[in-house]
């Protein structure tokens, strides 16, 4: 079959090249702990849309640095009158885009699930973005922040704020915090790993083709585009001769996924379009391979990244086992 990456006797043991920070868990001890330390102000706001046998609201929260985050959160009737405790989904959209509309979930609540759908802050949905770092904003958010400290990488802070989603959904008494998955593509893949990294409560995760991991690799491929097509930009107008191309890999690694990958504790699948010229291979392999929990990848030898045929059946085989 015709590669656009490794073998795949290759990728089954790639790990990354991007450099790890050496404070890299430090970093993200004192990240969670500032999480932890910002005053949360949920709120609930009735929607405008309702559906029979759930109740639909907007739900609302102080992320770091005082962004205001929106979430669209959904309660099956009986969960909402106390009578059961209901398991839970957190979903989780791709870049620039936002948590889509209440009737996407509707399904997976009339099935029993509280569902909380996340906008990511500074992208197509309602949460803020407070802005805050030095340098460069153009053009995308994986350089949010790099001419500046990496405390004030904007990936750092959205990160951040699905592992607060997490915390708030299962604090809430109409959800068992035994029984919380996520899951979602690109981005969306990207942040399910990145909850499951910094929440180890969450018990399922479902991730496709996860975006945001092994950015050198991404670089050294010549994909540097579409999605991953700010790097070149940063590079062109901040480092055009490549003198600092290790300090700036290895301060993206502070927001690479690879490096969080192993304080997993869930149980989690991956799925993997061989032919996936956006998010490559072997970076979605270098995240998943570090995984020491229970764990499955579905290969597509011929997809990209695209719909991959008949996996939303997958996706909610897998997270029904949560009703049993």
């Amino acid at each position: 079959m015709p590669l656009v990456d490794m073998p795949l006797e290759e990728l089954l043991k790639y790990e990354g090249c991007t450099p790890i920070p050496e404070d890299f868990d430090e970093f993200w001890k004192r990240s969670l702990e500032e999480m932890k330390n910002t005053p949360r102000e949920v709120r609930l706001e009735k929607a405008e849309f309702q559906a029979p046998g759930i109740g639909c609201y907007h739900l609302w929260f102080k992320g770091v640095r005082g962004a205001r985050i929106h979430a669209k959160l959904l309660i099956p009737e009986e969960a909402e009158k106390g009578k059961v405790k209901a398991p839970a989904l957190l979903r989780f959209h791709g870049y620039a885009g936002y948590c889509g509309p209440f009737s996407e979930y509707v399904g997976l609540a009339k099935c029993g699930f509280v569902v909380a759908a996340l906008d990511a802050r500074g992208q197509g949905g309602l949460s803020e973005d407070t802005g805050g770092s030095y340098g460069s904003t153009f053009h995308g958010q994986i350089i949010r922040g790099l001419s500046d400290c990496p405390e004030n990488f904007i990936f750092r802070h959205i990160f951040l704020d699905t592992a607060e989603l997490a915390d708030i959904v299962m604090s809430f008494d109409f959800v068992d915090e035994t029984r919380v998955g996520a899951y979602g593509n690109s981005q969306g893949g990207a942040l399910t790993i990145a909850c499951a990294s910094l929440e180890p409560r969450i018990a399922k995760a479902f991730t496709i083709h996860p975006f945001l991991c092994d950015y050198k690799r991404v670089w050294n491929m010549d994909l540097a585009k579409n999605a991953y097509e700010e790097l070149t930009y940063y590079f062109k107008n901040f480092d055009p001769r490549h003198e600092r191309e290790n300090e700036i890999f290895t301060r993206l690694g502070y927001i690479d996924l690879k490096n969080m990958t192993k304080w997993i504790k869930a149980e989690v699948v991956i799925a993997t379009g061989l032919m996936d010229t956006i998010c490559p291979p072997s970076t979605q392999f270098s995240a998943y391979n570090k995984i020491t929990s229970k764990k499955r990848h579905i290969i597509f030898p011929d997809y990209g990244h695209e719909d991959l045929r008949d996996l939303n059946d997958e996706i909610y085989t897998f997270f029904f086992e949560f009703l049993k």
